[in-house]
């Protein structure tokens, strides 16, 4: 029987252990915030990776030291994209209104893109890089273009083929990726442990995405207890209090 879902929440299985919809998510969103620390504070801000921050050169002799916290929190954050992708096609294939899901997604991908610029680029406006919502909203289309097609192989291959030149043009964030490993994912949907073994493979350019997929073998169908907004808002909120941070926090204590 189908419910309504947000973001990844999915109809019960039955299974009696594993974790649900709702663990899993919170783990995507702790693992993405602590990424977004070093993509959003350190590399940003404190170092100054993209020119234009307040801090400048301030911290020009611990480049070193700081590198190497920003690769391990970097390292801490990869798990969370392929578990959202996951869950993007767990709410697709069980959700009553897909329309209304691409719709929110939308939303929010205009919503999150300032705050994303500003963490990612200092700048309110850049198009080099649009953030995730994007990836995820053009993933959610090609699946749907391939069901409405009855999977056909033609649509298959058509839905792949658009969706990746689409991210690659917007430059969305993991691009033609992004949304092969939505594909992937949803074309082995009933199969979950093929599902976690390729998609692990695919994930191993990043050293530690695959560790994702244990955690998607180990969920059970059911979507537990979760506050349905809140993971939406959480994207484009946490990354203005990075930017807060980043602006004004750190200058005021260092310079």
């Amino acid at each position: 029987m189908k419910t309504r879902f947000g973001i990844g929440e999915s109809a019960g299985t039955g299974r009696s252990f594993g974790i649900s919809g709702s663990v899993l998510k919170w783990i995507a969103v702790i693992t993405m915030a602590v990424d977004h620390i070093g993509a959003g504070i350190l590399e940003s801000y404190v170092l100054n990776a993209w020119g234009g921050s307040p801090l400048g050169g301030t911290f020009l002799a611990q480049w070193d030291e700081i590198l190497a916290v920003d690769s391990v929190i970097r390292y801490i954050g990869r798990p969370a994209f392929p578990i959202f992708c996951f869950l993007l096609v767990e709410g697709f294939t069980y959700t009553h209104n897909v329309k209304k899901y691409a719709v929110r997604l939308g939303i929010f991908a205009l919503i999150s893109e300032v705050p994303f610029d500003l963490a990612l680029a200092i700048s309110p406006v850049s198009f080099g890089h649009q953030n995730v919502f994007f990836t995820l909203l053009i993933g959610l289309l090609a699946i749907w273009f391939m069901q409405s097609r009855r999977n056909a192989l033609w649509a298959k291959a058509a839905g792949l083929a658009a969706g990746a030149v689409l991210a690659e043009v917007l430059h969305t964030d993991y691009g033609a990726f992004g949304v092969a490993l939505i594909v992937l994912l949803y074309l082995l949907r009933d199969k979950r442990t093929m599902q976690c073994i390729l998609g692990a493979v695919c994930c191993s350019w990043e050293l530690t995405a695959p560790l994702a997929f244990p955690l998607i073998w180990l969920y059970n169908g059911k979507r537990g207890r979760q506050p349905r907004w809140f993971f939406y808002w959480f994207y484009p909120v946490h990354l203005l209090l990075y930017v807060v941070i980043g602006m004004y926090v750190l200058p005021a204590i260092f310079l």
